[in-house]
């Protein structure tokens, strides 16, 4: 297959034959937020959202610079905040504003803790 030929048909996350090292086989526990991503996406898909088809073509869209350079779960958040602007069922000002409201209250609590997860 010709460098063109690849372009065309091979997406950006299609990294099977490629050459790297070795695989890393390391478990990792989840961070809070990650959870909460992978949650996020069940809700998403029970209530008819977004599909796992979608988030898989959402996560392709990226290009392969971002998918290179996200982890796992940012690749996912990136794709559901383009995917719901889309749909015109989120805004760009709703997820700001929804961010500074984030980022006010851990400023006002410190980092999370026990009794802070609750207020999620």
């Amino acid at each position: 297959m010709n460098h063109s030929e690849q372009l065309v048909t091979k997406l950006p996350n299609d990294i099977g034959g490629d050459s790297a090292g070795p695989i890393e086989r390391v478990e990792h526990e989840l961070e809070p937020w990650e959870k909460r991503c992978h949650a996020l996406a069940d809700v998403l898909d029970f209530h008819k959202i977004i599909n796992t088809e979608e988030k898989r073509r959402g996560v392709e869209s990226l290009g392969s610079k971002m998918i290179a350079e996200l982890t796992y779960y940012e690749r996912w958040i990136v794709a559901f905040a383009n995917i719901l602007f889309q749909k015109s069922v989120l805004t760009p000002e709703d997820l700001a504003r929804k961010m500074d409201e984030v980022k006010a209250r851990w400023d006002y609590s410190g980092p999370e803790t026990d009794s802070h997860e609750g207020h999620h």
